[in-house]
């Protein structure tokens, strides 16, 4: 019968670092990875500014394959994520105040409409003197 299982939460301690990740003991036998996507919450650039060699941390074994031997672990599953702030939401303006700013042109700009009928002359022209 195996010793550990998955989804079980234990305290390992740090007996490697590489850039991807980091290697935990679960005991004296077994050790596995906490890639470096399950450091922490958020994104992490260097694992060198979150774990030290020797570090005490709580993991979670989210796999286990016996074949091989390999345990991925998780630190950032044994931890409450953050609360995002709340942006206020932005009030909605009524349907007919919006349609009635679309209308609006600032001075100097013409809307696309006005603009159509003056595109649609001027390549009706093009084509005329091509055909020409």
């Amino acid at each position: 019968m195996a010793k550990f299982e998955e989804g079980q939460v234990l305290q390992g301690k740090i007996t490697g670092i590489q850039p991807y990740g980091a290697f935990v003991a679960l005991d004296e036998e077994v050790q596995g990875l906490v890639h470096i996507s399950e450091v922490t919450h958020g994104f992490v650039k260097d694992i060198n500014e979150h774990l030290n060699l020797g570090d005490e941390v709580n993991v979670k074994i989210l796999n286990i394959d016996e074949e091989k031997g390999k345990y991925s672990l998780s630190i950032r599953a044994t931890q409450e994520a953050p609360k995002q702030e709340q942006k206020p939401k932005q009030q909605r303006k009524p349907k007919q105040q919006q349609q009635f700013q679309q209308e609006e042109t600032p001075a100097g700009f013409n809307t696309l409409k006005d603009k159509l009928d003056e595109w649609i002359n001027q390549s009706k022209e093009r084509e005329n003197t091509f055909r020409k």
